[in-house]
């Protein structure tokens, strides 16, 4: 039986990595969950799988559930008390499923402390991929993908020859705004935006999926997951979303990977690597299915991945710089402060401001990606 901590456990992936080990009883046991404010969806958590910690960031939540639970659970409130979460002693594997770059810190923490880590917060490996992979190399730890597209990867290099690797195909569904130029997407709303057309994620990785940063992210944490340069890294656009991606060999051999669009296939491929246990997920039905097609996608358009492979490329500290003026932006147009297309402005005007810091230490990172919160919040008041 595998103990788990479950950093982000309120969020998609956190909720849904919960469905798995519901489904798993004799496989996994939850010792931590970590969530951010949400501690009446915390409580039920707690209640049904009794965990020896909670963690809420948010210190005013975390006196909230304190002041009124009553069971054996210990609760505890901010930022240190997630890091001790992260390393919470009779636990295996730490599920990293925190938004964003808060999930970088305790990562590493994990990291330092052996755990094997399932990876679903690829901001870690966008900000900090050299030092996370160096780590996890050190401490002899895994990282498992649970992303679809990561988890894919992984899979169809199974057993193969890396250095026969030519190239990773990353698939994009092409978000709720395939096809459209930029003109179409001056007044689009913020319901327009989250009407995603085949997956069931939380708000900002919606958005991000409709800008394609999130598929720029994928393939910055896809060169230090597989350890390719950026050349060999492709991006194709398939709406059906039932190819989840594929890798080309040198002699041509193109393997993938296919499954529904169910994100708890690879999760529980995570968790349980490197068995297959039964699963009542959905199966692909190909005569229902009929075709699969495939686009180039529109760079010109949709920027968010342009800059992410511009970001990848010049290296250092400037994917940090790229991801929190995203993370600044996505916020931005959730609240209503900036339109759609303004994303993209935004973190173009942080990445061409940066001074790019190579082979950066984890402190520097914190104050690039704190240098270019300030600097886009500074342009989105003008």
């Amino acid at each position: 039986m595998k103990n788990l901590v479950v950093l982000g456990s309120t969020g998609s992936i956190g909720t849904q990595t919960l469905d798995v080990v519901r489904d798993n009883p004799e496989l996994f046991h939850v010792s931590v969950l970590v969530a951010n404010r949400s501690d009446e969806l915390l409580e039920k958590q707690i209640n049904e799988f009794h965990p020896e910690m909670a963690v809420l960031s948010d210190e005013d939540a975390a006196q909230r559930l304190k002041s009124r639970y009553s069971g054996k659970t210990k609760i505890m409130g901010g930022r240190e008390a997630v890091i001790e979460a992260a390393v919470f002693p009779e636990a295996d594997t730490v599920v990293t499923s925190l938004m964003g770059f808060a999930g970088l810190e305790p990562t590493m923490a994990a990291l330092e402390a052996k755990k094997n880590i399932a990876l679903a917060n690829k901001e870690t490996l966008v900000v900090a991929g050299e030092l996370v992979m160096a780590k996890a190399k050190e401490m002899g730890c895994a990282i498992l993908p649970v992303d679809s597209e990561h988890c894919a990867l992984f899979q169809c290099l199974q057993g193969q020859d890396r250095n026969a690797v030519e190239k990773l195909i990353l698939t994009a569904s092409g978000g709720p705004f395939r096809g459209k130029k930029a003109s179409e997407l001056t007044e689009v709303t913020k319901s327009d935006v989250l009407a995603h057309p085949t997956w069931n994620m939380g708000q900002k990785i919606t958005v991000d999926s409709a800008s394609l940063v999130n598929k720029g992210l994928e393939v910055i944490e896809a060169k230090w997951l597989y350890g390719v340069t950026y050349d060999q890294i492709q991006v194709v656009v398939h709406p059906q979303s039932i190819v989840h991606s594929m890798v080309q060999y040198r002699d041509g051999t193109v393997m993938a990977q296919l499954g529904c669009t169910d994100m708890r296939l690879p999760i529980q491929y995570a968790l349980t690597y490197p068995e297959r246990v039964e699963s009542r997920f959905p199966r692909v039905d190909f005569y229902e299915l009929g075709k699969l097609t495939f686009e180039k996608p529109d760079m010109d358009t949709f920027r968010g991945l342009k800059l992410a492979f511009e970001a990848g490329k010049i290296g250092g500290s400037m994917p940090c710089v790229m991801n929190a003026a995203n993370e600044v932006a996505v916020e931005a147009f959730l609240k209503g402060q900036a339109g759609f297309l303004k994303i993209y402005d935004l973190i173009e005007h942080a990445m061409s401001k940066a001074e790019v810091i190579y082979n950066p230490t984890l402190e520097q990172l914190l104050e690039a990606d704190k240098w270019a919160r300030e600097i886009t919040c500074q342009e989105l008041s003008k």
